[in-house]
């Protein structure tokens, strides 16, 4: 996808608002009891984009922030308390969550800590037991 797009995002009551331009680092499902518990969700969507590829337009200094681990920086809108995206420092991305982007044209490429599931899907996409290697991850590959 080398589209050169922008796409606007926001939270749940619309105080927040931001975009993500041109094309996303990637893109997959998590299902890490972190993700899982923080989206109250049997799994996660995630876009990973760089820093200067997601800007905040509207409502920036309304938006909370909670690092149960320094991996994971978890931000909300302080007024509805809608999940907006996840800062991760230490792989330079920020996992900006695809159901806050709803015109973005979504497609997985990936299952990262498939082996922590609760709701196996069987899409015939890659499922990692862990992450890839190149993002600290064993890069082990798991069954369907």
């Amino acid at each position: 996808m080398n589209n050169g797009k922008t796409y606007q995002g926001n939270c749940f009551c619309g105080t927040v608002q931001f975009t993500v331009s041109g094309e996303p680092a990637g893109m997959g499902y998590c299902h890490c009891d972190s993700c899982r518990s923080w989206s109250a969700g049997p799994v996660n969507a995630f876009t990973l984009w760089k820093p200067e590829a997601v800007q905040i337009t509207r409502g920036g200094n309304n938006i909370g922030t909670y690092n149960k681990t320094d991996r994971s920086h978890r931000k909300w809108c302080k007024t509805c308390g809608g999940h907006l995206f996840t800062e991760h420092p230490g792989w330079g991305l920020i996992d900006v969550y695809a159901a806050a982007i709803p015109d973005f044209p979504y497609q997985a490429g990936v299952h990262v800590h498939y082996q922590e599931t609760k709701m196996p899907i069987k899409d015939g996409l890659p499922k990692m037991k862990d992450l890839p290697k190149e993002m600290g991850g064993s890069g082990v590959s798991l069954a369907e």
